[in-house]
């Protein structure tokens, strides 16, 4: 396993009126780390998490994984979008099985994996379904299986829980917890949720309104297991809210000057 190394990231977009979506990105994401990475829309925050997945070119800057500079996407990184586009003529064990079919890995292994996967995040019992037969929750899980049955060093995490009601979205946090804590893969969560965010996260990186900086990186040093009303966690959740409506001033006050 192995982190990333960001360095002076920027990305623009073209045309004729060009959009500059981030702007001067320098982080360091360390192997084995939870990170989350919180901002208002359209901050950038899928943008870097699509640059670290080799789905986007930075326009300046580089990213390093494991000292090697990123040209593109690599089975080392998994991502999980929060539409986990299954392909709905496959069974939930064949939408597992997918990448491990098209690398051409031998039947007996990948059907072993993808039991594995589907076991640890509870679809045990619903390999022969098909994504219509699924609840919003177990598509989700479905889609992390895949992800996981690559046996990527990386998981790369897009707002995957924001399509789902509120009490199936913390129980897929505690879930994404527990598999998380099993091998410390590293993993690299956008939200919008300030409450999902430090739960979940060691670190929270809270970017600024369009062009995305960092604006502040927040340390989150409670020992897991946790708890959501934990007074630590919530005077976290306070802070990030107080800085995020200093952001939001600062920037109402930069219109109007």
């Amino acid at each position: 396993m192995a982190g990333f190394l960001i360095s002076g990231v920027s990305k623009i977009y073209g045309g004729a009126t060009p959009t500059e979506s981030l702007q001067n990105i320098n982080l360091t994401i360390q192997d084995g780390e939870f990170l989350s990475i919180l901002g208002p829309s359209g901050c950038g925050k899928s943008t870097l998490l699509e640059i670290l997945a080799g789905l986007q070119l930075p326009t300046l800057g580089e990213v390093s994984f494991d000292g090697r500079k990123l040209k593109g996407p690599g089975i080392e990184r998994g991502v999980v979008f929060q539409d986990p586009s299954l392909y709905p003529w496959r069974t939930v064990f064949k939408n597992v099985e997918l990448g491990l079919e098209l690398r051409g890995v031998e039947r007996k292994e990948r059907r072993e994996a993808v039991q594995r996967y589907l076991d640890l995040v509870g679809l045990s019992g619903f390999e022969h379904k098909y994504p219509h037969q699924l609840s919003g929750g177990m598509k989700q899980r479905a889609g992390l299986a895949r992800a996981l049955a690559n046996s990527p060093e990386v998981l790369l995490m897009d707002e995957p829980f924001g399509a789902v009601d509120h009490l199936t979205r913390l129980q897929l946090q505690d879930d994404l917890l527990k598999i998380w804590e099993a091998d410390k893969k590293t993993i690299v969560f956008v939200t919008h949720d300030v409450s999902e965010a430090v739960f979940l996260g060691d670190r929270v990186v809270l970017l600024s309104p369009r062009p995305g900086r960092i604006n502040r990186i927040f340390e989150v040093p409670k020992p897991r297991p946790r708890k959501r009303d934990d007074l630590g966690l919530l005077q976290i959740q306070n802070e990030i809210y107080a800085a995020l409506l200093e952001v939001k001033s600062a920037e109402s006050l930069e219109f109007t000057i």
